[in-house]
């Protein structure tokens, strides 16, 4: 694993694993309530470490600006990726996590920016590290 970066092995792509994740995974919130992760631990891994996939639905707005949040969210995960990422690896755990908006759509946020998807990232990142 580079410390930067978000490589494919880093994310989740099948359906399965998306079906796996939504039906027996748990939920945590951001303390803003703008950001869900819906995530689902994998013990005893052969291959540990975590897995990122961004979810954004349709009523959250139009397709521009629903992969402008994708994108955010997957830059705010890649750089703050390490708080849970060596806790995995020394635990022998896949954690898996899907990131959704939970309060975030268009009407209210116009022009989205980094600075607004970084604290609720961080705190939902940080709430993992303590359920580990």
């Amino acid at each position: 694993m580079k410390p930067f970066c978000l490589s494919a092995d880093e994310r989740i792509k099948s359906r399965k694993d998306f079906e796996n994740i939504f039906s027996s995974g748990k939920i945590i919130f951001s303390s803003d309530k703008k950001i869900k992760a819906t995530y689902f631990f994998e013990k005893n891994n052969e291959n540990p470490g975590v897995k990122f996939a961004a979810a954004i639905s349709k009523k959250s707005g139009k397709a521009v600006w629903r992969n402008r949040v994708k994108r955010l969210f997957k830059e705010a995960f890649r750089l703050n990726k390490k708080i849970i990422h060596d806790i995995c690896f020394r635990k022998k755990f896949l954690l898996k996590i899907v990131f959704s908006s939970n309060s975030l759509n268009e009407r209210k946020n116009k022009k989205i920016k980094l600075s607004d998807i970084m604290p609720g990232m961080l705190d939902v990142l940080l709430k993992l590290k303590s359920s580990l």
